[in-house]
């Protein structure tokens, strides 16, 4: 009986189109999620088929084919693009001797590899213990001669239900853990929007250069490689816009075609900071040829975790390579649709902020404001918004302020202390790059 190997790096790489032939951005891409979990492609097998084959999924010939070129090239690993029920997988290893691995099992075994933090891990392994509760059989070959029944049950059975509940505690355990970190996420939410800071989530196709960008913006060290799925772990940091304009900005997980659905349950406590977010920032590769059908996917996935009604500022980053001028695009209604910029270089990046600005602060003031020495509390509370740009000490006492605030902001500090808004001289703005400040919080959660 075929026992499953401990670990297989040389890799065949299998792909089926139902109907027509596989495109070539789908080939490449599987190729580089082979790789991104350090597999070595040995060579490619593709077939076009009506419908799957209910024994192997590929058909007879095509699995003999694998037989022989497996012994051939010396291959420990078959790994095929597209999702194989539990009995297909099985009867796949059986036939070809060596292991099988669908696409959903790559990307787990991907994501198992990334993850790095406490989080991460307990997601991780909640969604591959969902996987593999389908296809527990296949770890006890040994034993599966022994049915069970009257007067027939075995260990063999014994010991498979003893694993299964072993593996349902496990579940369930990892479960509540997860649902503790869900409240503590909660309990940030609501101090955020209680004090009103809003949420910019980073989103896109994986590899558009999501922490690149972060790391641009907020002065951070997050992990970001040229690979799928360089970044798992989600990372948040404070991010000040303008003065008195204050922003959480969240880098997540990339997404891609047919994202399992193991992996989007098990992160649902991540994906929220998405779905909840006040603005997403979809980072599009604009050296991307198929940019249009990764948009739609990503779109795809963002309904599929209830974000699609969130606001979104379209992105096209790597415009270095995409030999684009940086620019500004909107819509019919003056708003910023799409920025072109370059986090590496810095292109554009003044442009992405005033875009920011535009959709969550709205008109900024500047200009100048008196206060009389008796006006300590106006000044406080103007310095607790960080609205005060400069300042001069008067000699008859009291002290000018220099100021930049969102007329948002201003109006409420207005109704609140009772001021005459003509004290104010102040006019509308443009947003300057040279406001923006970031910090790393105490914490990241």
């Amino acid at each position: 009986m075929f026992e499953r190997p401990r670990s297989g790096e040389r890799a065949l790489l299998v792909h089926m189109g139902i109907g027509q032939g596989v495109a070539e951005d789908v080939q490449e891409e599987f190729e580089e999620l082979a790789r991104s979990a350090g597999a070595e492609p040995l060579a490619t097998f593709s077939c076009i088929r009506q419908r799957p084959d209910p024994r192997f999924f590929i058909g007879t010939g095509k699995a003999d084919e694998l037989r022989a070129a497996v012994k051939d090239l010396d291959a420990e690993l078959v790994l095929l693009n597209h999702a194989l029920s539990p009995s297909q997988e099985r009867n796949l290893e059986r036939h070809l001797e060596c292991r099988v691995l669908d696409r959903s099992g790559l990307i787990l075994d991907i994501f198992a590899q990334r993850a790095r933090s406490h989080e991460g891990k307990l997601q991780v392994e909640l969604a591959q213990l969902r996987h593999l509760a389908t296809r527990l059989v296949r770890g006890w070959t040994h034993l599966e001669r022994q049915k069970g029944g009257i007067g027939l049950r075995g260990p063999g059975e014994t010991q498979l239900e003893t694993d299964r509940r072993l593996l349902n505690n496990r579940i369930r355990t990892l479960g509540q853990r997860l649902e503790q970190v869900d409240k503590q996420r909660e309990q940030g939410r609501r101090t955020r929007q209680k004090a009103e800071v809003p949420t910019i989530s980073l989103v896109g196709y994986t590899n558009a250069g999501k922490s690149t960008l972060f790391n641009y913006l907020t002065n951070s060290e997050v992990y970001a490689a040229d690979k799928l799925f360089a970044t798992l772990d989600p990372t948040l940091r404070k991010l000040e816009l303008a003065p008195g304009l204050e922003t959480v900005l969240a880098d997540t997980v990339g997404f891609i075609r047919d994202l399992p659905h193991e992996l989007v349950a098990a992160f649902k406590s991540t994906l929220i900071e998405t779905r909840d977010a006040t603005l997403l920032l979809h980072v599009v590769d604009a050296h991307d040829p198929e940019r249009r059908a990764r948009i739609e996917q990503v779109d795809e996935v963002l309904k599929e975790i209830g974000a699609e009604d969130v606001e979104q500022l379209l992105v096209y980053n790597k415009i270095d390579l995409s030999g684009d001028e940086a620019r500004l695009e909107r819509d019919s209604q003056g708003r910023a649709r799409r920025v072109f910029i370059s986090s590496v270089t810095g292109a554009g990046i003044d442009l992405l902020l005033q875009a920011l600005h535009e959709r969550l602060g709205g008109e900024l003031l500047r200009g100048q404001l008196t206060l009389g020495s008796g006006e300590g509390r106006i000044r406080a509370r103007l310095y607790e918004l960080a609205a005060v740009i400069a300042e001069t000490e008067l000699e008859e006492g009291g002290w000018s302020l220099e100021l930049v605030i969102p007329r948002r902001k201003l109006a409420r500090l207005v109704s609140k202390e009772g001021l005459d808004p003509a004290r104010f001289d102040l006019l509308p703005c443009s947003l300057d790059a040279s406001f923006i400040q970031s910090e790393v919080p105490a914490s990241s959660a």
